[in-house]
């Protein structure tokens, strides 16, 4: 799992024109969403970075949604806004941006809500996706995509790799469970698994198709986190991890 993005990255010249409407300061406005000035300042200028936590404070208090606070953009004399129209492909919205990129607002699984959407599974019943966020991603998928939110820290090891707890990723799902490769790719990297009574994150290993089980790995060495072998039978659902948000 390289290369992941943890936070929003985008010209946000827009909030410095949004606050302006409001005849707002920076100050005020950091007030506002519970940061410094300087924080204000930065995520004023081009390709700001902004924590997911902190970009839907900025939109809640503009009252906008993630998507239409990324999709309103200056043009070079900071007067006008335009937006691009976006379009669905596998139950995800995807609006254009710029240089092949896309904001995709996707369905998520948040912790207090892994019971019922686990209900749902076994009840075939239809998705409840009752919240979603958003991920800048430079692809368009061939399978759906679903964020969850992580619940604790197995797969926090504090590397560039790690998955702390609370942190919200994207998954892909994968067609039919599929997790065999000749090459090897799909090996040593993070996947969520919807099993029958759980939804957990793990790293995944291998598979041994005599046991029907597959290795699952924490990234988090503690004693307390325990590797394991999981059955290939109690898993519903597999989802590799492509990004993440912290």
């Amino acid at each position: 799992m390289r290369n992941n993005t943890t936070q929003y990255s985008n010209n946000m010249y827009a909030i410095k024109h949004l606050r302006s409407k409001k005849n707002m300061s920076q100050s005020d406005l950091a007030k506002e969403i519970g940061v410094s000035l300087r924080t204000i300042q930065l995520y004023e200028k081009k390709n700001a970075n902004i924590p997911i936590k902190n970009l839907t404070k900025i939109a809640a208090f503009f009252d906008l949604s993630i998507a239409e606070l990324y999709l309103q953009e200056v043009n070079e004399s900071e007067v006008t806004y335009t937006k691009r129209q976006p379009f669905t492909k596998k139950g995800s919205v995807f609006y254009p941006l710029d240089h092949g990129k896309h904001l995709v607002m996707v369905p998520l699984v948040l912790t207090e809500y892994q019971k019922a959407f686990l209900d749902d599974l076994a009840e075939n019943a239809q998705d409840n996706d009752t919240f979603q966020t958003g991920f800048i991603v430079d692809f368009l998928p061939e399978e759906n995509l679903r964020a969850f939110e992580i619940t604790g820290d197995s797969m926090n090891d504090g590397s560039i790799d790690a998955i702390p707890n609370k942190a919200v990723v994207l998954g892909l799902k994968l067609k039919n469970n599929q997790l065999v490769k000749t090459d090897g790719t799909l090996w040593n990297t993070a996947y969520m698994l919807v099993c029958k009574d759980r939804i957990i994150c793990k790293w995944v290993t291998g598979i041994d198709s005599g046991k029907k089980t597959m290795y699952c790995q924490n990234l988090n060495k503690s004693p307390e986190y325990q590797d394991f072998e999981l059955s290939l039978e109690d898993v519903l659902q597999v989802y590799k991890v492509v990004k993440k948000q912290i």
